[in-house]
């Protein structure tokens, strides 16, 4: 890490007195405040701790600094709109693709062009919170992109292996210090940025196919993990979406509802809302209580009559939805901020983690 700097950044979590923020994430934001050159540090309602940095955190500094961003550049969350009538979830579930698979020239989805000419895992998912949904729009609360009724495939992913290779090349040298040619990391950055969303309009193209549905263009396309340069500075973001007069999808769980949200943001959050939920457990602790608390069964059908395509056990356990905070408390905390303004809910109908095994 960096020399810190005598006079921290300012800090502020844009959360009400009665929501829960592990101390650990506030102690990441006071770490982060005492790097060279940060400016300012905010915290969303969701946020909660990371490798090193905060997840749900929007951080200003002179320095560009690649740990902050992370390994998933360019993970975000794409919503697109899909024409179906009366969906049966159990027959739904049964033809979602293998998103493990990556595709290759062959497959009919291939692209003309890929960034960076990176072709490993093109049309894949990824593990832990990442995942494809259908869902239906439940509620409409103003003018939005979407009406009460509608369906939409949200996919929320990143950029695979590119943008860990991208880290990996940073600290390798480097560590946790700024990166030595800021140039040199955009130009990488951005090429991963692309990628991941070309990934997800990839996976929504793969998703359409095979349940034989039409699925149109992305809606919405937000990524929460990137850095852009704003007024001459670096504007990092981990686990924090652009909330500068855009329109977000901020992800609840497998088991609870989603929202839209038109984004209003100041420069005091800066410019930034919530990507989703937030961790409130670990996946150490939730793989455990989930065990004695829930059954397989029990989080492949979710309370809200959803299903969850997911072959893999611990992933069930770790991404069970009390493993999360709640999205109303979140979301409630960005209208009491005024940095957002709920547009629409939605509540998943199928959510493909990763594929039901044999």
């Amino acid at each position: 890490m960096s020399e810190q700097q005598l006079t921290p950044a300012s800090v502020r979590v844009f959360s009400s007195p009665g929501s829960w923020i592990e101390s650990d994430a506030r102690d990441q934001c006071d770490r982060v405040a005492r790097l060279d050159g940060m400016r300012h540090v905010a915290g969303m309602p969701d946020l909660h701790p990371g490798k090193g940095a905060p997840i749900g955190a929007a951080m200003l500094s002179e320095t560009l600094y690649p740990f902050l961003v992370g390994s998933d550049i360019g993970c975000g969350i794409a919503v697109f709109p899909v024409k179906i009538k009366r969906p049966n979830a159990e027959r739904l579930a049964a033809r979602f693709p293998d998103l493990d698979r990556a595709l290759d020239a062959d497959d009919e989805e291939w692209p003309d062009e890929i960034p960076a000419g990176f072709t490993d895992s093109l049309g894949t998912v990824g593990r832990g919170n990442h995942f494809v949904e259908l869902a239906r729009v439940d509620d409409v609360m103003q003018a939005a992109v979407v009406s009460k009724g509608d369906f939409v495939l949200i996919v929320h992913s990143g950029s695979r292996g590119l943008g860990e290779s991208i880290l990996r090349a940073h600290t390798e040298v480097h560590g946790a210090g700024p990166a030595a040619d800021p140039a040199a990391y955009l130009k990488a950055h951005d090429e991963a940025v692309r990628w991941g969303s070309l990934n997800r309009r990839l996976m929504a193209r793969r998703v359409g196919n095979a349940l034989g549905v039409q699925v149109g263009g992305a809606i919405v396309d937000e990524c929460h993990n990137f850095v852009e340069i704003r007024d001459g500075l670096y504007l990092h973001r981990k686990g924090a979406a652009n909330g500068d007069g855009r329109t977000v999808l901020i992800a609840g769980t497998r088991g609870t509802p989603s929202y839209l949200v038109a984004g209003h943001a100041g420069a005091a959050a800066n410019f930034s809302v919530a990507h989703g939920a937030g961790r409130k457990m670990s996946r150490a602790d939730a793989l455990r209580r989930g065990k004695a608390k829930h059954t397989v069964a029990e989080l492949r059908r979710t309370g809200v009559g959803s299903l969850v395509v997911c072959g893999d056990r611990q992933l069930l356990f770790e991404e069970a939805p009390t493993a999360y905070k709640r999205i109303e408390s979140v979301i409630a905390d960005l209208v009491a901020h005024e940095l957002a303004t709920p547009l629409a809910v939605t509540v998943p109908v199928v959510t493909y983690k990763t594929k039901e095994r044999g």
